[in-house]
């Protein structure tokens, strides 16, 4: 687009919302609006507060609904531990976070949990241990 197509079009723009601003200027219910909105906020410069306070005021059940989203963030779940097994038979070594794992459930299955369990590697298995002698 050259640039007088460009200025004549931004021209034409700026003449209709020239209108429109002098269309709004004289509607009654806007420069009653105005009106409200100055003494308001005169109101509220006089005793010092906000537009939060006054929606607050008007609307305590707002109050109660952000308070909890305000106050308590959510906190992040604890992440699991890897779990390390390592079968006897083939020592091949699985390691999980939970007990969904296909190689371990298969293991559970052809073996039993309790010795499954018993293949934990780690801190884990040693407590029992410690425990026992």
């Amino acid at each position: 687009m050259s640039k007088i197509l460009e200025f004549r079009a931004t021209e034409e723009a700026l003449n209709e919302l020239q209108a429109k601003l002098e269309a709004l200027k004289g509607n009654q219910n806007l420069q009653e609006e105005l009106e409200f909105e100055q003494k308001l906020r005169q109101l509220m410069q006089e005793h010092g507060k906000t537009l939060r306070d006054i929606n607050l005021l008007l609307d305590p059940q707002q109050a109660k609904q952000a308070a909890p989203s305000i106050k308590q963030p959510k906190q992040a779940r604890r992440q699991r531990e890897a779990k390390r097994y390592r079968n006897p038979y083939t020592h091949e070594i699985v390691v999980t976070k939970g007990g969904n794992q296909r190689t371990l459930k298969a293991w559970k299955e052809q073996f039993g949990a309790e010795v499954v369990d018993s293949w934990l590697e780690g801190a884990q298995q040693e407590e029992p241990l410690a425990n026992a002698g």
